[in-house]
């Protein structure tokens, strides 16, 4: 099975991708509504979650229709494809791929026809027993269970469509009870979209590791992966999906199913930088859990500074909050391109060489001989922090204190965030002294992980935080997937500025010897 990791950016540069969502997940049961157009303006909400590629499937009550491409919502769909998608009910998803390649073949939803029909599913996480499922499905992929025989393994190409077969070799079982007999199986996390002909379905890891909510609307229900796409479509927020919890929505209303005990473990990333602003996750509207970041940074790590900037848009709410806190005035010192996107075109060297500047562009007014606080959401190699030091110091400032809203980056995550290599984060080698001198800062201070966790409000047992101490709430194959991280130490890379990089060991030390 083909499982190149495919890692695409909506950066400029594909050697300085941050941290990655997997996907965004939407869906609607509303008839007499026009669903896929909810649909979309759902998921344009989640684009921010995955930027590979789209897809919306709908049902009219006797087959199902999907639609999909790579590429961003707006290119995906059109007025005259939405007027086509008719139905009562649609799901809908946007994909960042952390599990298989990026390829149109592993757009979601995923299709897979039934005895009965068919299912549509699309997901959001990612699952770490994938070699457990595939040979579980290849033992029911059999004479009884499957339209065609052995089918169903042969189209498996990553997680996703591996739930989707399981579920359709229960040819003897309903949707629901066919999709009660799987989830039990799976491991790590998920929070799934999916539907046959007639229902609408939901369904999260009992850990609860990515977000899922319900809504409603007057003429229906909804489901999504942030609050935010409820708002857009103005459908109320009623309540999260639950850890371990699947729901069910059809003619006969909403029913809730049991098919695991919940364990909460919210992904503690959510909080500083996945999810929008906008979103509430748990009860908290995540600026003012960022902004809260913020004012802990200041009392954490002071500076006797003149400004304090963010780095626009996800540094924004916790330098609201740290100039809050310190008494040191907030402004914009930064420009931001808001149009900079995924792109196709390889920079030459001499435009990579540009780096930062195509996404940002100092006001060298404002900036111009102060002594500045810039607030930025996490470090993972350094090298735009780097670039972007030496620019504001170019334009004039006096001295540069950078401070980070999250701890130190050191962990890969396996359920459904797409972190570099653990070669490659700066922090597993170095120390925040080491990192400061590597990136040009005059001082460098991280917020603690407990400052973060206490800004949110939830017990730190009910997080994750495994990306920042390593500590899984899942258990994953270690030996094999921290090996496969490691593997990759001799690549060549280049940085932002042009530089060619090797890591050479864990924590990439040659950042200490760059210019």
């Amino acid at each position: 099975m083909p499982r190149g990791d495919g890692r695409l950016t909506h950066e400029l540069d594909p050697n300085d991708r941050g941290p990655q969502d997997a996907c965004g997940v939407f869906g609607v049961w509303a008839p007499g509504e026009e669903v896929a157009k909810l649909t979309y303006f759902g998921i344009y909400t989640l684009q921010h979650r995955g930027q590979e590629s789209a897809g919306i499937a709908v049902s009219d009550g006797r087959r199902i229709t999907v639609f999909k491409d790579m590429g961003l919502v707006s290119q995906v769909f059109d007025e005259a494809t939405l007027n086509s998608l008719r139905g009562h009910l649609a799901i809908g998803h946007t994909r960042y791929p952390t599990t298989g390649a990026s390829v149109w073949q592993n757009a979601q939803p995923t299709f897979r026809p039934t005895a009965t029909g068919g299912i549509a599913l699309g997901h959001n996480g990612n699952l770490t027993n994938l070699d457990e499922l595939e040979a579980w499905l290849a033992d029911r992929d059999l004479p009884g269970n499957s339209l065609i025989p052995g089918a169903l393994s042969k189209e498996v190409t990553n997680d996703t469509s591996a739930v989707t077969a399981l579920i359709a070799t229960f040819t003897d079982l309903s949707t629901e009870d066919a999709a009660m007999q799987v989830l039990p199986r799976l491991r790590g996390a998920f929070s799934l979209v999916f539907m046959d002909e007639e229902t609408l379905y939901a369904a999260r890891d009992p850990q609860g590791i990515r977000p899922l909510v319900l809504g409603r609307l007057e003429t229906g229900w909804v489901v999504a992966s942030e609050t935010a796409a409820l708002d857009t479509i103005g459908a109320s927020f009623i309540r999260e999906v639950e850890p371990g919890e699947m729901i069910a929505i059809d003619a006969a209303g909403l029913r809730s199913r049991r098919f695991a005990q919940p364990e909460p473990k919210g992904c503690l990333f959510e909080y500083v930088y996945l999810a929008r602003p906008d979103t509430m996750i748990s009860g908290q509207r995540l600026h003012s859990v960022r902004v809260e970041v913020g004012r802990t940074l200041a009392k954490e790590f002071p500076a006797d500074a003149d400004l304090v900037i963010p780095v626009p848009e996800s540094g924004t709410p916790a330098a609201i909050g740290y100039a809050e806190e310190s008494g040191i005035p907030y402004g914009q010192g930064l420009v931001k391109n808001s149009y900079v996107g995924r792109t196709f075109i390889k920079p030459s060297q001499t435009l990579r060489q540009l780096g930062i500047r195509l996404k940002l562009n100092p006001l060298r007014d404002v900036i111009a001989g102060k002594r500045l606080v810039v607030v930025d959401d996490s470090i993972v190699r350094g090298n735009t922090q780097r670039a972007l030091v030496r620019m504001l110091r170019e334009a004039g400032a006096a001295e540069v204190h950078i401070r980070i809203s999250s701890p130190p980056v050191k962990w890969p995550c396996f359920y459904g965030i797409d972190f570099p290599t653990r070669a490659e984060l700066i922090a597993t080698g170095l120390n925040t002294d080491e990192i400061c001198r590597s990136i040009g800062a005059d001082s460098l201070g991280y917020v603690s992980l407990d400052g973060l966790i206490d800004a949110t409000n939830i017990g730190k047992d009910n997080l994750c935080r495994a990306c920042f101490d390593g500590v899984y709430p899942v258990e994953i194959p270690l030996r094999e997937r921290l090996g496969a991280q490691l593997a990759d130490l001799s690549v060549e890379r280049t940085d932002v500025d042009g530089l060619a990089t090797s890591a050479p060991g864990i924590g990439a030390i040659d950042a200490l010897t760059r210019p």
